[in-house]
């Protein structure tokens, strides 16, 4: 068994995820005909268009714990982070849409959680984005909103939720573990690959989780704190912060909420509460549970449910499955592998965009938000569990 599969194998088990990159093997019925399909599909695929009425603009940083090793390779030296900063830009500043991400993250990606496509990487890694580096940004001040994505994955697949958040008025810190996923670049064009996809610490995903919200920690700190480290750092209202994350991320969001009180409110998307809500609560900050119809049978979200202290919500979406919250099914379709949820990926990706904006909106912005209060007929497949 090459390594690639023993990767993707092990990262399949320990989560129980059925994401809709697959993994080794899952793709043979469909690599014959995936280089042909892909072609026309390639050519002029891009995330669907942000919703709001601000242009984005998008900052790299990397950001460096010089007080931490790394967690997973301790022989790497310090903490090394990547975080993209999306934000509301001013319309006819801006030039060239930024990269979606590097071609080596791309394969990388590809070869982790699915080796049996024969699609180049850069079908992936030449999506195209809606945001440009360096665009001017648009006065005031704005909430910060921090977005961590699933285990084994990059960054970029929360692109297309970043993206809308920043044009509906926040700044975005979309925040890269190294070690924990496909790839991570760094400025120097160094990839770090994945340390921990085969072999999880001691302590499991929860270990993870809780490495995260250090992770998210020192994020804040560095965007905040008197010398930060984002040049635009002054459009953060550091009273108004908040968390959203998938899966890992989604748990990482509890995490980081138990351990950190400027996280002001938070979201779960579809993921496994490793890091379960403290029997006391969370100091009755809001919360959003937002996942599959699977989740509904979830131990740990019914006992997070339980233990949520203040404003709460459980949405579920109909037809989703885990990956349905994400960039994931748009770039399974663009290496010919088939959706295995019945809601296709444009109507995933509003209907996350569109709550997980109501929900921030309510509780960062003090806008009244109906949405979540009940059904809506306009967004049929959502079920929402009140108090």
């Amino acid at each position: 068994m090459t390594r690639s599969r023993r990767l993707a194998t092990a990262a399949t088990a320990v989560l129980a995820l059925t994401l809709t990159l697959p993994l080794a093997g899952a793709a043979s019925a469909t690599t014959a005909n995936s280089t042909a399909s892909t072609a026309s599909v390639s050519a002029s695929a891009q995330l669907p268009r942000p919703t709001g009425p601000y242009a984005v603009g998008r900052d790299s940083l990397h950001l460096v714990d010089a007080d931490r090793p790394d967690p997973w390779v301790p022989a790497a030296g310090a903490r090394q982070l990547m975080v993209s900063m999306y934000y509301p830009a001013r319309r006819g500043t801006a030039g060239p849409t930024a990269p979606y991400m590097t071609t080596e993250e791309a394969r990388l990606l590809l070869e982790l959680r699915a080796p049996d496509v024969t699609v180049p990487p850069e079908v992936i890694s030449g999506v195209r984005t809606w945001s440009h580096p360096g665009a001017r940004p648009l006065g005031g001040r704005f909430p910060l909103l921090v977005l961590s994505p699933g285990f084994t994955f990059p960054r970029a697949t929360l692109t297309g939720l970043a993206e809308d958040l920043a044009s509906r008025g926040y700044v975005v810190a979309l925040v890269d573990h190294p070690y924990e996923n496909a790839g991570t670049t760094l400025p120097d064009g160094t990839t770090l690959p994945c340390a921990i996809c085969d072999k999880l610490p001691e302590l499991g995903l929860r270990a993870v989780a809780e490495s995260r919200a250090v992770d998210v920690s020192f994020v804040l700190d560095r965007l905040t704190g008197r010398h930060p480290a984002w040049r635009h750092a002054r459009m953060i209202d550091p009273r108004r912060i908040g968390m959203a994350g998938h899966s890992i991320g989604g748990a990482s969001a509890v995490a980081t909420m138990a351990a950190d009180s400027r996280v002001r409110a938070g979201a779960n998307m579809d993921g496994t509460m490793f890091a379960p809500v403290p029997g006391n609560g969370l100091d009755g900050r809001p919360f959003l549970m937002f996942g599959a119809k699977d989740r509904t049978t979830d131990k740990t979200w019914n006992e997070g449910w339980a233990h949520l202290d203040g404003w709460k919500r459980w949405l579920t979406v109909e037809g989703a499955d885990h990956g349905s919250f994400t960039d994931v099914p748009l770039l399974a379709e663009l290496v010919g592998i088939p959706d295995t949820a019945s809601l296709p990926f444009e109507r995933g990706e509003a209907l996350t965009r569109a709550y997980l904006a109501a929900f921030f909106d309510q509780q960062l912005k003090g806008i009244a938000q109906p949405l979540l209060d009940g059904p809506s007929p306009d967004n049929p497949e959502v079920s929402v569990r009140l108090p």
